[in-house]
């Protein structure tokens, strides 16, 4: 269980970086109106449990309708969206500005965030799904209770974050390195683990 809670974390983090520069700005924007906390906190609740729901309801059709044997291959997923990152990162086209563009000019709500949360998740969906599809099932709900945990920790240090720019803009500066490293060590580990391709 202990293993489930450290994967889960690590897990998390990696795929929240890109969240937390967004929430942050949210927080700048929002800056000085009342209630804007609670909004964004419910915002990115209801945006993160969407992004988790589909990734549980795909990984779950994926373990009943495919032969087991096929679920170490989902590593291929994380690892080759690590290499496409990796490659859009060297040719300096990292997506790093997605997240500004889509809060400039918008009302802080919650249903703003969440849409906001929901739309910047494809890359969670896309590693959480294989990871998902190959833990047992007391080990995703170890990952559920933990992400629901660190959501609220999350929103926190986004909002200490959008009041001291310049550790938001060191996360902004790194985050097209270590997302794709992390996704294509942790599809080469589902892939091993798993024994996909004989390893």
């Amino acid at each position: 269980m202990l293993t489930a809670i450290l994967q889960a974390i690590g897990l998390f983090i990696v795929t929240s970086i890109d969240d937390l520069i967004v929430l942050s700005l949210f927080f700048a924007r929002g800056a000085g109106s009342r209630g804007t906390t609670w909004r964004i906190l419910l915002g990115h609740y209801v945006g993160f449990g969407a992004i988790l729901l589909a990734s549980v309801t795909v990984a779950l059709a994926a373990r009943s309708f495919l032969p087991e044997g096929l679920l170490p291959y989902f590593g291929l997923i994380p690892l080759l969206l690590g290499l496409y990152m990796a490659w859009k990162a060297w040719r300096g086209d990292a997506e790093d500005d997605d997240g500004q563009e889509r809060v400039a000019g918008k009302r802080i709500s919650a249903l703003t965030v969440a849409g906001v949360t929901f739309a910047n998740g494809g890359d969670n969906i896309g590693v959480y799904v294989p990871v998902f599809a190959t833990v047992s099932t007391s080990s995703l709900m170890v990952y559920g209770i933990v992400f629901f945990v660190l959501i609220a920790v999350l929103v926190f240090l986004a909002k200490f974050i959008a009041t001291r720019k310049p550790i938001a803009e060191v996360l902004e500066r790194w985050e097209h390195i270590l997302f794709p490293v992390v996704l294509i060590g942790l599809g080469l580990v589902i892939l091993i683990e798993g024994g996909a391709f004989g390893l």
